[in-house]
């Protein structure tokens, strides 16, 4: 019944689903846009309370749903582990040592940031990872999407949509071009688990190292598919509680405290 009830939300959701995906993935240079970002620009427009499209208490109601997708999504995520078990055992140690720069870094280098620009609670779910799907499902699930966590989380994770690929698209031919790190090293930088940055992070690498084309798109690929499987667990049992614990160090406070600040 309650489905019925929200009937224009799930409406709109479907037609702006519909378009986005006629839109299709859009390649501006080195800059990839995916249908996610056309639906987010569009879901952003028929949010406006002034437009009328849908009331407040509709789309606090949507809040609900979001939990069957993140459900949808973890499995989603598991059924790609299995079949590339043989590809995890088979990696690299440089390859699997990477993955603890894609989170480890995000708390060394984003937390004081987000501490000195005023951000509390919300800063563990910024930092904690880098901050693409399976992270958002793990902080919706823990804390709720509404929480001080979730609004980090989703925070960072609508700037990965909006920026992030021009970001690391820049960040990589920089580096590339400055000659620091060898070509695969960067593309091993490059699979921090999203496939939009993924790519727009190997262009400009192979670029300027046309000879190493296909190991720079092997190396990226398998990268981005360890962060993906193994980011599930990391970010369970490792990032996240070292998170907790790092903001409770350098704030002096707890959940319980902020919380009762905030007056919920």
């Amino acid at each position: 019944m309650q489905v019925l009830q929200n009937w224009k939300l799930h409406a709109l959701a479907l037609v702006i689903t519909i378009i986005a995906e006629m839109i299709g993935i859009q390649r501006f240079g080195a800059v990839v846009f995916l249908p996610l970002l056309y639906a987010l620009i569009m879901g952003l427009f028929v949010s406006i309370p002034s437009f009328k499209i849908l009331t407040v208490e509709t789309m606090e109601k949507s809040a609900d749903y979001l939990g069957i997708a993140v459900m949808l999504l973890m499995v989603k995520v598991g059924l790609g582990i299995g079949p590339n078990l043989e590809i995890l055992s088979t990696a690299g140690l440089a390859l699997m040592l990477q993955e603890l720069g894609h989170f480890f870094g995000t708390i060394l280098f984003g937390l004081p940031v987000a501490l000195l620009v005023g951000m509390r609670r919300e800063a563990v779910g910024a930092c904690y990872s880098v901050d693409r799907e399976p992270n958002v499902a793990i902080i919706i699930d823990k804390f709720g999407f509404s929480s001080p966590e979730g609004r980090g989380v989703m925070g960072m994770y609508i700037c990965g949509v909006l920026i992030g690929a021009m970001w690391a698209s820049v960040l990589a031919g920089f580096f590339a071009q400055m000659g620091w790190f060898h070509p695969l090293a960067l593309a091993m930088g490059a699979g921090v688990g999203s496939a939009s940055m993924m790519a727009a992070s190997t262009a400009p690498i192979i670029a300027v190292y046309p000879e190493y084309e296909t190991q720079i798109a092997a190396l990226a690929g398998a990268a981005n598919l360890l962060t993906t499987v193994l980011g599930v667990y990391f970010g369970i049992f490792v990032s996240l509680p070292v998170m907790e614990k790092t903001y409770n160090f350098f704030t002096g406070r707890t959940r319980e405290q902020d919380l009762a600040e905030e007056g919920q």
